[in-house]
């Protein structure tokens, strides 16, 4: 009887186990997948860019020949500019996400000129001049920038440029009168103006926001320096004059289309 026993309840836990076996069955290993490869497409190609401003503008100084080119050179007493406006179009090449560069043409608005110088006038009485003009500007730049990485939307750039500017004095016109109270006054002498190019170089610094694929707005500072030239030229014993150079601040805001933006 005992062995009957026995057999039976090794039937039955053999045939448990085997269901127990058949219940659980271990999840298949997942498949491996390469992950797909990730490349970074390089921002390049052409540009085209315009800019508009507002310029602070420092005259460095001007001097002239007094009695005539034979005479001695003096310097103005003073001598400022205002502040003007300015406007440009360009067209560049960005190499890659770090590196662009371009070609700019950029025209300075009028800025009106205030002067004086110290001397004697026609009836031998001390006087002192007031002396009027203005002057526009015309930069001709190759320029190149480093971008310093995208943060969203915003690109931080510095750059630098050489180059050359026409500058264009208007006539010269001077007033001298007796500082002695008499009231006397030399009649007014029109100086005729001058207008050369001089070397310039200038430094950039601002931020481009990304609009669209194709089109960013750029917001800037840049300081532009412009060589020493000719002011204006000799009439009634005076001149010629020179300009000791000039500089500006300028605060830019502009934008540029990139041809292939949203391929990249």
């Amino acid at each position: 009887m005992k062995n009957v026993l026995a057999g039976f309840l090794a039937v039955l836990l053999t045939g448990t186990s085997a269901i127990a076996a058949d219940l659980y069955q271990a999840e298949p290993a997942p498949a491996y997948v390469d992950a797909p490869e990730v490349s970074v497409t390089q921002a390049s190609g052409w540009y085209l860019r315009g800019d508009v401003g507002y310029s602070f503008n420092k005259l460095r100084g001007a001097n002239y020949y007094q009695g005539g080119p034979g005479g001695y050179l003096a310097d103005f007493e003073t001598a400022k500019i205002k502040d003007s406006y300015n406007i440009g179009a360009g067209v560049g090449y960005q190499f890659n996400n770090y590196f662009r560069s371009d070609l700019t043409f950029d025209y300075m608005g009028k800025a009106d000129f205030r002067g004086s110088t110290r001397g004697f006038c026609g009836n031998g009485a001390p006087c002192v001049s007031t002396d009027l003009a203005a002057l526009r500007a015309y930069t001709l730049m190759a320029n190149a920038y480093v971008d310093l990485g995208t943060y969203g939307r915003v690109t931080p750039y510095v750059g630098g440029g050489v180059g050359a500017a026409y500058v264009k004095w208007d006539k010269l016109r001077n007033t001298s009168c007796a500082t002695d109270g008499s009231g006397y006054c030399d009649e007014t002498t029109e100086h005729g103006g001058s207008g050369k190019w001089r070397f310039a170089y200038a430094l950039m610094a601002g931020a481009s926001i990304d609009v669209t694929c194709n089109l960013k707005a750029d917001v800037g500072y840049r300081f532009r320096h412009i060589n020493k030239g000719e002011m204006f030229a000799y009439e009634n014993n005076g001149g010629p004059g020179r300009d000791k150079g000039l500089y500006s601040h300028e605060v830019r805001l502009g934008g540029r289309y990139v041809f292939n933006g949203c391929d990249t």
